[in-house]
């Protein structure tokens, strides 16, 4: 029997909310930052497959959650295309040579380094309990691109942006590349024991209508497509963040099986415009759950009452904070699960 998670994730409507947070395995957790002070940099973490499937299940032995997110990032996928990568302490992700000033021909690519990110699926899914729903990911293409271009990420993502609207045949090579390296990355997930996959579109808010359409839309439709010829019972999650009332498009275009909402939705207006039936993920402010309080235990009550007539998976709108207090997330948990 498929857990209460990826049943609902298909459709069904159990008797409580499923629950998992974007993020939950990370740096809020204090046996996560020991045990990246005993293993080194985030990357290393990532490419050592024990101590990522370490991390992983971290999360699950504190809260129960339902979902076990695969502990990765976004950037494996250009990494295997070839970009170099590393991660600087207070500066974040650095990709080189940006796109800017390189073509993706100068790439050698090295697909051999998905390889460790699929054996941490296979070391989960064998540790999880069957009820748990072990969840895969990759970055949706828009937002790999954006960091691929200019080489590290940005307020506006104005260098891709001009891009897309300067050179829109080389942006579109681009983004073809990435949808095939995410086909790729997703089955693989897929066949090493993901039962379902979320698609993250952190920066689909920074596009005008248009370039929505096609940078957004049209993209995670092709990859939704082929994971849907592949392997058409796994579950394919899109969560374009800021994306507002675009959604709708995205819902009933992209072929996704649920839609994550970020907390700037007003969950009575996604629930009445978003498809009857459609699953729905979120959408709890992270900047409220590391507030906490009475406001925190009645938001939640108000987003799970809204959504009370669909299927809905409890989560938050964007990935907890790393100062998120531990008792404020016993404080969610047992709210969703009415305790």
């Amino acid at each position: 029997m498929p857990g209460l998670l990826l049943d609902t994730l298909r459709g069904h409507k159990g008797d409580r909310a499923p629950m998992w947070l974007m993020r939950q395995a990370g740096r809020y957790l204090p046996e996560y930052r020991k045990l990246r002070a005993e293993k080194g940099g985030f990357l290393d973490l990532v490419y050592d497959s024990e101590a990522a499937a370490e991390i992983t299940i971290q999360p699950l032995r504190r809260f129960g959650f339902d979902g076990a997110i695969l502990f990765s990032d976004i950037l494996i996928v250009p990494h295997a295309m070839g970009q170099g990568l590393e991660f600087l302490a207070g500066e974040g992700p650095k990709l080189s040579p940006p796109l800017l000033e390189a073509d993706l021909s100068d790439f050698k690519a090295a697909p051999e380094r998905f390889e460790a990110v699929y054996e941490t699926v296979r070391l989960c899914r064998a540790k999880l309990d069957d009820d748990v729903t072990m969840l895969g990911f990759a970055g949706s293409p828009w937002t790999v691109a954006t960091y691929m271009v200019a080489g590290e990420g940005s307020r506006d993502q104005h260098a891709t942006r001009e891009l897309a609207y300067t050179d829109p045949a080389r942006f579109q090579r681009i983004i073809d590349a990435i949808v095939e390296s995410s086909i790729t990355y997703l089955r693989g997930q897929i066949d090493a024991g993901a039962e379902a996959v979320q698609l993250f579109d952190s920066w689909a808010g920074s596009l005008a209508p248009d370039q929505f359409e096609r940078w957004v839309i049209e993209p995670n439709a092709a990859i939704t497509a082929a994971i849907k010829h592949s392997h058409p019972d796994t579950p394919v999650i899109g969560f374009p963040k800021g994306a507002g009332a675009k959604l709708v498009d995205y819902a009933r275009r992209t072929g996704v099986d649920a839609l994550g909402l970020d907390e700037t939705i007003d969950p009575v207006w996604a629930h009445r415009e978003l498809p009857d039936g459609m699953p729905v993920q979120g959408n709890l402010d992270p900047i409220m759950l590391m507030a906490g309080g009475e406001t925190l235990t009645n938001r939640i009550k108000f987003i799970l009452e809204t959504f009370a007539d669909r299927p809905h998976v409890f989560n938050l709108g964007h990935g907890i904070g790393q100062f998120t207090p531990i008792e404020h997330v016993e404080q969610l948990v047992a709210a969703v699960r009415g305790q």
